[in-house]
């Protein structure tokens, strides 16, 4: 499905903040920002991963559609994401992490993509050694240059696809969700 809108300003020209979508964020300073471009109801549970990996030590951002509809209704692709906090916030890390959803596939497998390999390597090492499925990302590898999450001081970032069961298994087991977020810190950890 095609996106409705092209970039930001005409999503923004549109819809109402806090009403149609909302924005958080929290600059930690941190080198390394955690973001969900797609959170709310556009890629449920993205913003709740991303918020518990981000947890009190690195920066954190993210977008969500507040109301129901289409997958593509607030959906801006990633190499199009051009809201104004999260180039501001992204430009300012020197990496960045990006999570995503996808579509099921009959597994629960991590789809790791970006431009930072050491660090999607990393995590996916640690998410592997924690007993969770993780893969390079053939088909959304995540590495064009204007990627949100290669809009970094470094030039890099790394992007984790998710399907829908694993963030539905994640939202409804709170050790699932730690083991999963501590997986991704410590892949971060061995990097930064």
């Amino acid at each position: 499905m095609a996106d409705r809108y092209a970039n930001f300003a005409e999503l923004a020209a549109e819809l109402e903040r806090d009403v149609d979508y909302r924005i958080r964020s929290a600059d930690r300073g941190s080198p390394v920002v955690i973001i969900a471009p797609h959170g709310g109801t556009i890629e449920p549970e993205t913003s709740m991963i991303a918020k518990e990996i981000a947890d009190d030590v690195f920066s954190f951002y993210t977008f969500e559609a507040l109301q129901a509809g289409a997958h593509g209704d607030l959906h801006i692709t990633s190499h199009r994401f051009d809201e104004p906090m999260a180039l501001d916030l992204v430009g300012r890390a020197e990496t960045a992490v990006a999570i995503h959803g996808r579509k099921d596939d009959g597994t629960d497998t991590v789809w790791l993509g970006g431009r930072a390999i050491l660090l999607r390597d990393a995590i996916g090492a640690s998410l592997r050694t924690s007993g969770f499925e993780a893969e390079l990302n053939t088909t959304l590898p995540g590495v064009d240059e204007s990627n949100i999450c290669n809009r970094t001081r470094s030039g890099k970032g790394a992007q984790l696809e998710l399907p829908r069961s694993l963030r539905r298994g994640l939202a409804e087991s709170r050790k699932g969700l730690k083991d999963f977020c501590s997986a991704i810190q410590n892949g971060i950890g061995t990097t930064i």
